[in-house]
């Protein structure tokens, strides 16, 4: 499509940057660069990634007392959030103040 329209002359129709048949985008050296850069560093990660700091054995459970401590932590700080036990006769004791039929 943009051969013909190069060939006859003629506009690019539309907004040449954006849409379906837009105009595709000139590949810079830095492009090539910026790509060639981050792929370099992808393979550092994966490299690094690929040899573990720890052995399986190593790793199995070795945060257990941590995980343990953080758990009740948590527990006693959520409990200590949790408001007291309330009880209807608590609630409801204001209105005894006029019962004077049973006291005998």
């Amino acid at each position: 499509m943009f051969l013909t329209v190069a060939l006859l002359r003629k506009g690019i129709p539309g907004k040449q940057w954006i849409g379906k048949y837009r105009r595709p985008r000139q590949v810079t050296w830095q492009m090539k660069r910026g790509v060639i850069r981050r792929l370099e560093i992808e393979a550092e990660n994966e490299y690094w990634l690929s040899r573990p700091y720890m052995t399986k054995e190593q790793e199995y459970d070795h945060a257990r007392e941590r995980r343990i401590a953080d758990w009740e932590a948590l527990k006693s700080l959520q409990g200590s959030k949790f408001p007291a036990h309330k009880y209807a006769a608590d609630h409801f004791s204001h209105l005894n103040v006029t019962k004077t039929w049973t006291k005998s």
